[in-house]
């Protein structure tokens, strides 16, 4: 891997994290598309670019970091358990569904469920407004939704920000939750991935690292405070539009 293909993961890695059109599945592509092999130091580099998202999200609600909010923090963890369990104990068949074809299919599939989604959601005064009153019913069920993330192109951000609106949570507290959300998700996956691949950091280039880790880190920073920007004024019937478009084309290119 060279700089510029650092960089565009860096990119890539940033961007699509925390919005719902799989980061994952951009991923793959586009390390198909550059002719990147997934050798077991570029898997190392995908475990950096991770590590970088999960500070972005710290930096984004450092507030969040005291004991004030520890109530909100068992809400995270319980919506955790689902996909850390299941993602445990099937990890090594998952991987057999990291192929274009899946993430194409699971591209439109998902963009589908969100124009559903937002065609029949209304806004009204008994949804969930403020992250921090979120019930553990709804984290639970949040999470319940959060395990079909574990194939790829369908989103983890998506799956979650979906099983969200379901459970009567309004766009934005959808999406902050799924920011939070992401960080024990991350750092699980990182962690399991830097076992598996630590001989790979001492052997790689770490100026190639860097500057993975620090793109990724600066656009996932900005992506998060301009979602949220963007949920403002509009809805989520862009991102599934997006998805069927680009499942498409994959498909297609096939």
């Amino acid at each position: 891997m060279d700089f510029l293909q650092s960089i565009i993961l860096g990119i890539i890695e940033g961007v699509t994290e925390f919005l719902p059109i799989s980061s994952t599945g951009h991923l793959i592509v586009a390390s198909s598309w550059l002719g990147i092999e997934q050798t077991e130091a570029n898997k190392a580099f995908e475990v950096i670019i991770q590590l970088s998202a999960i500070l972005a999200v710290i930096a984004n609600y450092k507030d969040k970091f005291t004991l004030k909010h520890r109530d909100l923090w068992v809400k995270v963890l319980l919506a955790f358990i689902p996909i850390g369990c299941i993602g445990l104990l099937f990890h090594q068949q998952i991987k057999d569904f990291f192929t274009v074809s899946i993430v194409g299919t699971m591209f439109i599939a998902g963009g589908i469920v969100f124009l559903i989604v937002e065609y029949f959601y209304k806004e009204h005064s008994e949804q969930t407004i403020g992250i921090e009153n979120i019930s553990y019913k709804q984290a639970m069920w949040i999470g319940v939704a959060q395990v079909f993330a574990l194939i790829p192109g369908t989103s983890r951000a998506g799956a979650s920000i979906i099983g969200g609106l379901l459970v009567g949570l309004n766009r934005k507290v959808s999406a902050e939750f799924s920011f939070l959300l992401a960080l024990p998700v991350l750092a699980a996956a990182a962690g399991f991935d830097t076992l598996k691949h630590y001989n790979e950091f001492s052997d790689g280039n770490l100026l190639i690292l860097l500057v993975g880790f620090v793109t990724s880190f600066v656009v996932a920073y900005l992506s998060i405070n301009l979602f949220m920007r963007f949920l403002d004024r509009f809805t989520f019937v862009a991102f599934g539009i997006y998805r069927i478009v680009f499942g498409v084309i994959l498909l297609w290119l096939m």
